[in-house]
């Protein structure tokens, strides 16, 4: 069957039916654990999701060794067996609480946190969800932060290779750090958002996001400082998946939010255009500075929309 090695094969069926298993993953589990845990929304949610960012620790270091056990072709047979069972296992298991949950039964609800909790937005269904201002801000800032996430995981190991001369192993180490903070550091993002509020946490991470990025190809001159950089963009990355949907439960309440955080999540798809941009920049400039200038860019551009994010949806609450 030779069209299985047709390249439009490829994009179908890890484009297409992959990449929405992905999206899917997302709008189910992270809504489903903020209506569990109203109390501790940044953290619910963050908890959630964070074995997505650790899935590339687990998987990178066996990869290489299952393909040469069972070739290219056996280990997605393999792989699509192993993750298929554990998908539908873990579908089984996700199930919005009941109407009537109260996760304070026994609580007086003269606690001011506790009426925080209590009272509930109005539920904004999609149809008119897709038609206010702030969705399409949510969705471009998502779109900017994540291409700047997008970027880095696609150029920092050619960086170590050919800008630092690293091995490839050793390239592999700051990919492996970045997608261990991304998945370690969302709980920590959660956590903190709880305190302090998820705007002003969010405000404070990509600032940094986009000073490592314009920092990078002037600062990174070995595998240490390359390390570090790659911490700390994980940790923008561990931000954005940790609290987009908390904002949207925030602003429009718990009902339809995985309907409507699904929405805002088709932004990854575009995201994704600043990746195969930078790309594009490196081959013709032969240099890897437009392409994280360019990140760094849209990071400053996600932080702006933050920003107006903030005060539309303070506006809106008043």
């Amino acid at each position: 069957m030779h069209w299985f090695r047709n390249p439009v094969w490829l994009i179908f069926a890890f484009g297409l039916i992959v990449g929405t298993a992905c999206g899917l993953t997302y709008a189910c589990v992270a809504p489903t654990a903020r209506k569990w845990y109203p109390d501790r929304p940044g953290f619910a949610v963050s908890i959630s999701v964070m074995g997505f960012g650790l899935s590339a620790v687990v998987f990178a270091p066996l990869t290489p060794k299952m393909i040469d056990l069972w070739d290219v072709n056996g280990t997605f047979w393999v792989l699509s067996l192993f993750v298929g069972l554990l998908s539908l296992i873990g579908a089984r298991l996700i199930k919005n609480p009941p109407e009537d949950w109260d996760p304070f039964p026994n609580k007086n609800y003269s606690d001011t946190k506790t009426v925080d909790v209590k009272a509930q937005l109005v539920d904004v269904p999609p149809a008119k969800f897709i038609r206010m201002p702030t969705f399409y801000l949510l969705w471009l800032a998502l779109a900017m932060v994540i291409g700047g996430g997008l970027t880095a995981i696609g150029l920092i190991p050619a960086y170590g290779e050919i800008e630092l001369g690293l091995m490839p192993a050793a390239a592999a180490i700051a990919v492996s750090v970045y997608s261990l903070v991304n998945g370690l550091g969302r709980p920590l993002v959660g956590l903190l958002a709880d305190r302090i509020g998820s705007f002003p946490l969010m405000i404070i991470i990509y600032i940094i996001q986009a000073g490592a990025f314009f920092a990078l190809p002037f600062l990174a001159t070995n595998l240490p400082l390359l390390i570090i950089c790659a911490v700390l963009l994980g940790i923008g990355y561990a931000t954005t998946f940790a609290l987009f949907p908390v904002l949207v439960a925030d602003g429009f309440g718990t009902r339809y939010l995985g309907i409507n955080y699904g929405l805002v999540f088709s932004a990854f798809g575009m995201g994704a255009v600043t990746n195969i941009i930078g790309a594009g920049l490196l081959d013709s400039t032969g240099s890897f500075t437009p392409a994280f200038l360019l990140a760094g860019g849209t990071s400053v551009i996600g932080l702006l929309l933050v920003l107006i994010l903030q005060k539309k949806m303070q506006a809106d609450r008043h």
